[in-house]
């Protein structure tokens, strides 16, 4: 099976509601109709208040959604990009492996998914794309993700589950080429907000500790001032064993 990785820019000014409802309500049963076998929205919506836990700068260029899609036959692709494009989105497309590090219930921030399909997640996801600086070879720098920043930060953070994408093949023309797509969920607004909870921290030096750390890992393989993270709703329109 292929998983594609959509980021999505609304064309002109849409609220944040009506993102919600012209994906999930006017794309979703569009999507499954031509070829999506599974289907996962993450969007920005009327129901995402949670600020991103990664500065804004002005070199980032926040996207409205991410698209997950996973098919049997590559040639459907096109027909899927039809849908969104047609829904007045510009899209960066990816094609990805993906690696879940944990799931729902995987550890003790989280519990087993209960919630049907087609239903807002009860946690707050962060997305996150990885881009790779030209002077850090890939073999490199995939070793500093896998095997540094993905397990450093499942310890320290309280993170319910963790998705790591990595990008095998851009899509879509001009598309930024970014090696890895990250997901995130968090139990709540506290988990991002309250800089304690958030990097797992008792007192004010294990706080300032583990602040450095988390730092000198991630700006050891990206380029931090770049860095673009959106906070948004999950929803899983059609998952596996559903």
């Amino acid at each position: 099976m292929i998983k594609l990785i959509y980021l999505l820019w609304p064309r002109q000014a849409m609220e944040p509601a009506a993102r919600r409802l012209t994906l999930v309500e006017g794309c979703a049963p569009k999507l499954l109709d031509s070829g999506a076998r599974y289907l996962l929205m993450n969007i920005d919506d009327d129901f995402a208040t949670v600020p991103s836990p990664a500065p804004t700068t002005k070199l980032t260029d926040p996207f409205a959604a991410e698209v997950s899609i996973w098919i049997d036959d590559f040639n459907a692709r096109g027909a899927l990009e039809a849908i969104l494009l047609d829904a007045d989105f510009d899209i960066a497309g990816y094609r990805v492996r993906e690696h879940l590090y944990t799931d729902y219930g995987g550890n003790q921030h989280g519990t087993p998914r209960d919630w049907p399909d087609g239903e807002r997640s009860p946690y707050v996801i962060s997305v996150t794309p990885l881009e790779r600086p030209k002077r850090i070879p890939k073999d490199r720098w995939m070793r500093h993700w896998f095997n540094r920043q993905g397990p450093m930060s499942e310890k320290m953070q309280p993170r319910a589950r963790y998705v790591r994408n990595v990008v095998e093949e851009v899509l879509t023309p001009g598309a930024v080429p970014y090696e890895g797509i990250v997901e995130e969920s968090w139990p709540s607004r506290e988990h991002i907000t309250n800089p304690y909870v958030f990097y797992g921290a008792r007192r004010p030096i294990e706080l300032l500790r583990h602040m450095a750390i988390m730092m000198q890992s991630v700006a050891a393989f990206l380029p931090v001032w770049k860095i673009t993270s959106v906070t948004m709703s999950e929803y899983f329109i059609r998952s596996r064993g559903r």
